[in-house]
Parts: C-alpha cells; structure tokens; sequence
C-alpha cells in the first residue's frame, strides 16, 4: 500500500473572529481534506504587502492520499464555505480566510493553477515561523534548505507576536494509552490499509500479516481440501513468529503497535476450512500457542457485508482470490462475531464500514476515528 503524502498548509485571518475562523478551518480540513498531524502555535502578524488589520496565521501538516491538484480544489472549496469571495484583482486584500498549499512531501511542482513549494514562502516570515513550530524534517527541494536556514536569510522582519496553543483534532484520540491494538477484518475489508494509515498518523509501529509470502495460499483456493491442513499450519506457525518476534521487540522499547491481525483468527478460519477430525488436532495446537500470545488492549472488527467484500476483493485483483465464494465470506463473518460474542474479557469494537471507503473520502476515515474516540473515552 502506498503512503500518505505530507502536505504543509498555511492559514490566514484578518476580518470577523479570527480565531473561530482559524478553528472552522481547522475542523473543515481535517473532515474534508487529509489528517491534521501537526499544528503550528497561533501567530497576529501584520498585513504583508497592504495597508489592513493584522492577521492571525498558522500552519499546519496534513496527511492525505489525495494529489496536490485535488488539495487546491478542496482548498478553494473550504475558502467558500467559510465566506471568502475573491476578487477580479491580483492585489492583496483583506479576507476571513486564506489557506496556502505550502509543501506536497519535497516535490517540485510548477504549472499555470500551482507551485510548489509555494513560490514566496522564503520571503514570508509568517509562514516560516509557524512553519518552524511544526519541526519537520523537510528542506526546500529548489533552496536546498531547511526551515531554519530559510528564516535566517529571509528578507521579511516583520514583527511576529506569539498568541496561543491551538489543539490538533488528534489530541483528542488518546490511542498512545494502549501498547498494543489490533485490526481485524474480513478478507477485503481493509483491515490492512486502516492499520497502515493509522500507524502513519498516530507514529506507531506495525505488524501486517505475511499472507502474500505463503506459498499454500493459492493452492489452497484450487483444491481446499488437499491443502487446508497444510495451509492453517503454515499460516498458525507464521503468525506465531511473527507476533512472538515484532511484539517483544516493540515491547523492549514500548513503543505503541499496530498490528492488522490477531493470533485468533487462525481458529476462526479453520474452523472453516478444516475437516472435524483435522480441526480437533488443530485445535490442541492452537490452545498451546496462544496461552503464550499477548492479548491487544482494544481489539477493532472492521464489519463488512459480503457483497461488499466480493466487490473490495475484485477491485484489488489478486487472481488467486477472484473464485472466493460469497458464503464463504458469510461463514468468515459468523466465525468473526462468534468469537467476539464469547469473549468477555477482551475489549473489542466492531465498525461497520460497509458503505465507507477511509482511503478515497476523508469523512470516512475520521468517521472510524470517532468512532475509536468514543470506545476509549467510554
């Protein structure tokens, strides 16, 4: 799965309530546009090339999927519903709000609508300040500098005065409370993309299952029968080193872990794919193994429909995968909330996200975040 792009952004106000329009914005990006990771303090800077009220600015990173053309659409867009009409001229006026696509990773980008890095943010103090309050391990890709150096040769001395804190909407979510969560899912459901994101928003480390290394797992879709055993044993000794390993290593350093499975759902597929006789002797090695395995501190059931499901597995085009049958899926699903139904001491939450899509709409993904927020705040 690719990454997360980071995206800097600069916010300006100097007309109405400064502060709720900075905060409007704040909350409208991180629902439309990409994750808020990051937040500059709040600066009042004068008016930079006319005469007006001072601003009040900062910035801010994001985290986004989303291209830099698709960001200044959103930009625009987020301008407009909060009130800012843009005149025929090119001189500098006064607005609610002015939001400036900064830097996309360290790319250069230069056509008629964009360029970045923004063109004249070496000459703005105001950027550069809150820019720096962000520590990000970026340099300019055309200056060949950092934040830093860029404020020492600026030309703009303009008098910067230090407002306020302002709270990054992820504050909100204390996932760092817990060492170890775990994401589990249906096949298809994207147990492993939300796990990627999160880590990359909430800089965790992650545990994502080796299912494409297995060299059963094809077979086993040809001739289920012939391979079962063979491929639950191989998955069940896999996992078990793997969790062993990453978790007692992440551990020593108790460092926050996201993992995309569970040792159990070993049993669960099973279950499914193994004779009576094979899943008893399965069962006797499973007991064994999992009495040794770390239990997560919140346990995530992304809850997908089987349609759905069949329609996730066709897009992504894995060709050993295209012949699942739909109850198969169903009979996944019975097995998943089974096991969460008879496990009383585990926390779990279950997000149906059967109409969501948390890689394309933004809305999507905070929905899943709120939905961890109010679990954790319970």
């Amino acid at each position: 799965m690719k990454s997360q792009h980071q995206v800097v952004l600069s916010l300006g106000s100097n007309q109405g309530n400064r502060l709720l329009n900075i905060q409007y914005c704040l909350e409208l990006t991180h629902q439309e546009i990409g994750t808020i990771i990051k937040v500059s303090k709040l600066y009042e800077t004068p008016s930079w090339g006319f005469d007006s009220d001072a601003f009040y600015n900062c910035a801010l990173v994001i985290h986004t999927f989303a291209s830099a053309d698709k960001i200044l659409s959103q930009i625009l867009k987020i301008e407009t519903q909060l009130g800012r009409v843009r005149g025929d001229s090119l001189e500098y006026q006064s607005r609610i709000i002015d939001i400036d696509l900064i830097a996309f990773d360290e790319v250069i980008i230069d056509t008629e609508n964009l360029q970045i890095p923004h063109p004249l943010m070496q000459n703005r103090r105001f950027v550069l300040l809150p820019m720096l309050d962000l520590n990000l391990d970026w340099v300019h890709p055309v200056l060949q500098k950092n934040i830093a150096e860029l404020l020492e040769i600026t030309p703009d001395q303009s008098i910067c005065t230090l407002i306020q804190d302002i709270e990054n909407p992820l504050d909100s979510i204390p996932l760092e409370q817990f060492n170890y969560i775990a994401f589990e899912g249906n096949i298809g459901a994207g147990k492993t993309t939300l796990t990627t994101r999160i880590a990359e928003d909430f800089n965790a480390k992650t545990v994502l299952e080796r299912f494409a290394d297995n060299p059963f797992l094809p077979k086993f879709y040809e001739d289920e029968n012939r391979y079962a055993f063979t491929l639950e044993m191989s998955f069940l000794a896999d996992r078990y080193k793997q969790l062993s390993d990453d978790l007692a290593q992440f551990d020593l350093f108790k460092e926050f872990i996201v993992a995309d499975y569970h040792i159990f759902k070993s049993l669960i597929f099973a279950k499914i794919t193994l004779t009576e006789d094979e899943y008893r002797l399965y069962r006797i090695l499973f007991d064994i193994i999992n009495r040794e395995m770390p239990k997560p501190d919140l346990y995530i059931y992304l809850y997908q429909n089987s349609e759905r499901l069949l329609q996730n597995i066709k897009k992504r085009g894995r060709s050993y995968e295209q012949k699942i049958p739909l109850d198969y899926l169903d009979k996944i699903n019975s097995g998943y909330l089974d096991y969460i139904k008879s496990q009383t001491e585990l926390n779990v939450l279950i997000i149906d996200v059967s109409n969501r899509d948390f890689v394309k709409n933004q809305e999507d993904y905070v929905f899943v975040l709120e939905e961890i927020q109010r679990k954790i705040l319970k």
